[in-house]
């Protein structure tokens, strides 16, 4: 067992090595109670992500509910293939040809926001750059050799990276640089609440708990104390 822990920690440097050096990410700012954030980035993933990406593990009657959208209104500016409100937010992407086309099939992106944090997400997605050598013509500082196209260019425009390895102000978008960055804030947003639809209940419930154990220390208290007093 002591041989093991030390082959253990003498590997440790490697894997640290490994690893890689850490990268800066931007801030994404998320709120999981804004539900128009939410909505906004339902749409943006709807109209962007779900060709290639899925939620396999996401209902669109749950995000519906969770996140204050009427069936009637979700099935109509949700909902363009067909499916039913009580489906799962897939595509029909055949993942042996998206192999061939992309390098490796696109990931399902349910649980993407608690593998890789909002905050990875909100970065990747403003540091695409023009890589005239990448088969889709644009490259990634958070992701070297990106195997995806910049799917929100026409919103974003076009950036470049400097000699010091900056990503250029992006130019010939749609939108302002500010517009995109809560285009892109609040598809984090909404990546992040898939990832744990549950959140935002089971942390109220962890605080009515801690209260309640709280009010319920008080009464234990007291209680001891009446009960001992005639003994002392």
């Amino acid at each position: 067992m002591k041989k093991l822990l030390l082959a253990f920690c003498a590997l440790l440097p490697l894997f640290a090595f490994a690893s890689g050096p850490s990268v800066h990410l931007d801030k994404a700012g998320n709120d999981l109670t804004d539900k128009e954030s939410l909505k906004n980035g339902f749409k943006t993933y709807i109209n962007y992500c779900l060709g290639c990406h899925q939620l396999q593990y996401q209902r669109y009657n749950r995000t519906f509910k969770d996140l204050g959208i009427e069936e009637a209104d979700g099935i109509e500016n949700f909902m363009y293939t067909g499916e039913k409100p009580g489906d799962h937010i897939t595509n029909t992407m055949p993942a042996k040809e998206a192999a061939k086309w992309f390098g490796s099939a696109p990931p399902d992106l349910t649980l993407e926001a608690r593998l890789r944090t909002p905050d990875w997400i909100y970065t990747y997605l403003r540091s695409f750059y023009m890589d005239d050598k990448r088969p889709f013509g644009v490259n990634n500082k958070l992701f070297k050799d990106v195997g995806m196209p910049h799917v929100l260019q026409d919103l974003q425009g076009v950036s470049s990276i400097d000699e010091q390895s900056n990503v250029t102000p992006a130019m010939g978008g749609s939108l302002t640089t500010e517009e995109y960055d809560i285009v892109v804030r609040d598809l984090a947003n909404f990546l992040e609440y898939v990832g744990e639809p549950s959140k935002l209940e089971r942390e109220a419930m962890g605080y009515n708990v801690l209260i309640f154990l709280f009010i319920f220390f008080i009464i234990s208290y007291f209680l001891k104390k009446e009960y001992w007093k005639d003994i002392h």
